[in-house]
């Protein structure tokens, strides 16, 4: 093999140059179609647009609301609890072992499944039965 004989491992696509004659294929009207609206040089219509029928978004009634001040608390069961080293189990300690992905506005450890070594757990908040099994395996949180 010589260096000129060197090739790209995936073929580069060519970009397509329109108005460069009949022979190319898109030549003349450049593959836009025979006047109108989405012909012409800035032409087109606007995301939603229906030809001036009300849109969709419009016509459908509003509902509910977003409320601002919800905290969005990240679930953690004790099954995940089981698979962290650390004996001080906290947010950021979850989130270096990559057991959770991002930490919200605070952790919520959950009593789904079964702890089976005592740990010192720090979060936001405990739902009932998290409290007692994190007890019951030894440690206060």
């Amino acid at each position: 093999m010589k260096l000129g004989e060197l090739k790209p491992a995936v073929k580069k696509q060519e970009r397509t140059r329109v108005g460069r004659g009949i022979g190319s294929g898109l030549g003349k009207t450049s593959g836009r179609g025979h006047k109108g609206q989405k012909a012409r040089s800035g032409g087109g219509v606007r995301r939603g647009f229906e030809g001036g029928q009300t849109p969709l978004y419009r016509r459908l009634p509003k509902r509910g609301f977003t409320n601002i001040h919800a905290k969005n608390h990240t679930e953690v069961t004790l099954t995940m609890l089981n698979k962290s080293n650390a004996t001080d189990v906290t947010a950021e300690s979850l989130l270096e072992e990559g057991i959770i992905g991002k930490i919200n506005d605070g952790i919520v450890i959950l009593g789904t499944g079964t702890l089976d070594k005592k740990l010192n757990v720090k979060a936001k908040r405990f739902t009932k039965t998290a409290k007692e099994k994190i007890e019951a395996a030894g440690r206060k949180d």
